[in-house]
């Protein structure tokens, strides 16, 4: 099973950027995936960080596509693409109206969005040489409508915060063929008070959203199990926790219900989480090593 990680550069100065970033790739992770809210911009960084590595896949996890138009994602994915050698994919979210509207921007329905953006990428001209292998454009969304957006238009679709049987009925919209990112939190400790503790105020922002409730709501939840930082069944369910062991087991599960990636996100018990904020900026390194092993 190939790894990859999603993380959050702004806790990292360059120079140790760099040295984070290839000491992932030494411990043969497939890829990195650097998140989008205010800090740092994550088509530059791809770029930089594909300029430091060799093997390592770099990718936008997720880029906001209210942040830039569809034409910019084209030509900066086909950019990262042709420059890296095809180690570039171009993850796109539409976000949460939270974090778009105090940008300046009018929220659109999600699929509507989506589907407007992709179509127009296709048109959009790209005036510089073609990527031998080109960016593949996955798709982040949990319910059935992006899913479907993903498989008519992109190359894959990407899933964070959901259980197995999300991950089975995405597969099942998809097809075949297409790529099913699936993000894992993941708590190395096989406590279960302490473990949950931590996944608590770990997702303690995004179990604030309200397109993860109705997503939720879809699959069986309750608002109670939403509310309170979180039911025992839903951490259990969104979130891996245990030893090295029981982590990869349920990994496994999520590749057998249709993954064909696997992308870990730590909840890291040095980090100081803030209930309004995702952004971590600590590198979970026993963890990352542990699995790696």
């Amino acid at each position: 099973m190939n790894l990859s990680l999603l993380q959050w550069t702004e806790g990292t100065n360059g120079a140790d950027l760099v040295a984070h970033v290839r000491r992932l790739e030494a411990l043969g992770y497939d890829e990195l995936w650097l998140p989008e809210i205010s800090g740092r911009e994550p088509f530059s960084t791809c770029g930089y960080l594909l300029a430091k590595t060799d093997r390592l896949r770099v990718s936008s996890g997720i880029a906001n596509v209210y942040a830039r138009d569809a034409d910019c994602a084209a030509q900066g994915a086909n950019s990262l693409a042709e420059l890296s050698g095809g180690r570039f994919r171009l993850g796109l979210g539409v976000s949460h109206p939270v974090l778009v509207e105090p940008r300046g921007h009018t929220w659109v329905p999600p699929v509507t969005k989506m589907r407007s953006y992709l179509e127009r990428m296709r048109e959009a001209p790209v005036d510089s040489p073609r990527a031998t292998t080109s960016a593949a454009v996955i798709v982040a969304g949990h319910g059935p409508g992006l899913v479907r957006v993903a498989r008519d238009l992109a190359d894959g679709a990407f899933l964070f915060l959901q259980p197995v049987e999300a991950v089975r009925m995405a597969r099942a919209i998809l097809g075949p063929d297409r790529e099913l990112h699936v993000t894992v939190r993941c708590v190395l400790d096989d406590n279960p008070h302490s473990a949950r503790a931590l996944a608590r105020r770990a997702c303690a922002f995004y179990i604030s959203l309200p397109a993860y409730h109705a997503r939720w709501s879809e699959l069986g939840f309750e608002p109670a199990d939403w509310q309170s930082g979180g039911s025992d069944k839903l951490i259990d369910a969104i979130c891996a926790w245990g030893d090295v062991e029981t982590l990869r087991a349920r990994f496994a599960a999520f590749m057998a219900a249709g993954a064909s990636h696997v992308v870990l996100y730590p909840c890291n018990p040095g980090e100081d989480y803030q209930s309004d904020s995702a952004v971590s900026r600590n590198w979970h390194w026993p963890l990352l090593e542990a699995l790696a092993s």
